[in-house]
């Protein structure tokens, strides 16, 4: 029996889990994420994470689920699967592989022949178990290896690669910013959050000392004015008993009498 290709079914899920362990879940969500945070402010490249990609319409059969990949040239946004033909026949060009101990080489071999035939431009395979990081670039249409993975910069990410002293996989945005884990997002977000309660408090005292000032200040104004103030009653009350004596002389005097003797 033929089937027309609208009556096909394209499943969104070929059945097998994510990962096989959290090792291998943890390092896809590491890549995942940090490309969605690296390309976040650009609304026309897709990112996904172990999704179904349907290279050719009317096969059903032929697919393949990157751990993560990327398309350039497509929107973001929710998808069942990828469908090559529904998006304007864009081929996600930059592909990721994590392996796990179920991996087998012929397996792989499988995928690395797909990515290589359906236009991938960049593949990189990364065994965490092993610490290792391999890639292919494609050139003269065929994705070749890469000689040394340690700093190589992605012609199509901009990012930078690298394996830290344990074989962990690290990648750094162009601008030199490391891609991080959610717990290190998480720490870092907290020891944030901690310096900026300790600004506050800070910021908070030294309005107090401010304030404390003010009124030790404004107290010192209103002695020193109470100070004037007595000065001034204590001037008056000496102009006052000397107007008082002239009067006195002056009477002495139209009396006879010398006041000063």
């Amino acid at each position: 029996m033929v089937f027309a290709p609208d009556t096909l079914v394209y499943p969104d899920t070929d059945g097998q889990p994510m990962a096989d362990n959290t090792e291998q879940f943890r390092w896809i969500v590491y890549l995942k994420e940090g490309l969605e945070w690296l390309f976040a402010g650009d609304p026309d490249v897709f990112v996904a994470a172990d999704l179904l990609w349907y290279p050719v319409e009317g096969n059903p059969q032929l697919c393949q689920a990157p751990d993560t990949m990327v398309a350039f040239g497509r929107p973001e946004g929710k998808r069942g699967s990828y469908r090559q033909w529904l998006e304007a026949n864009v081929a996600p060009q930059v592909v990721f592989e994590v392996l796990s101990p179920g991996n087998t080489v012929p397996e792989m071999t499988r995928k690395f022949q797909f990515y290589q035939r359906f236009g991938v431009e960049e593949y990189y395979i990364y065994d965490p178990e092993g610490g290792t990081l391999d890639g292919f670039v494609r050139e003269g249409g065929w994705l070749s290896g890469i000689e040394a993975m340690a700093g190589w910069v992605s012609p199509r990410l901009g990012v930078r690669f690298g394996l830290d002293e344990r074989g962990g996989l690290r990648l750094w945005r162009p601008d030199g910013t490391p891609f991080e884990s959610y717990g290190e997002i998480a720490v870092r977000a907290e020891q944030e959050r901690q310096r900026t309660e300790q600004e506050r408090q800070r910021a908070e005292a030294a309005e107090q000392r401010a304030e404390q000032e003010q009124q030790r200040a404004e107290a010192a104004e209103r002695q020193a004015q109470s100070q004037s103030s007595r000065a001034e009653l204590e001037r008056q009350r000496a102009e006052q008993a000397e107007a008082q004596a002239q009067r006195l002389a002056e009477r002495l005097r139209a009396l006879g009498i010398d006041p000063e003797s």
